[in-house]
């Protein structure tokens, strides 16, 4: 693993026949990604992201509790 600045280079994983891929051991430490966990998969043009779902439900959480202050 490699970090500069809060951002990480983890490696590189492949893809399996089912469209899997393994998450490294290093990348599931630092974002304490256990088994079972949900992951929402965003993308762009540019990529994609991997977000813990629990932290996109706060974020959405925290949304809309302003909206209705």
């Amino acid at each position: 693993m490699q970090e500069k600045d809060g951002k990480y280079i983890f490696g590189v994983v492949k893809v399996g026949d089912k469209g899997q891929i393994v998450i490294p051991r290093d990348a599931r430490k630092q974002y304490d990604i256990k088994p079972g966990d949900a992951l929402l998969l965003l993308g762009d043009n540019n990529g994609m992201a991997l977000v813990k779902t629990q932290i996109f439900e706060d974020l959405v959480g925290q949304v809309m509790e302003g909206l209705t202050k």
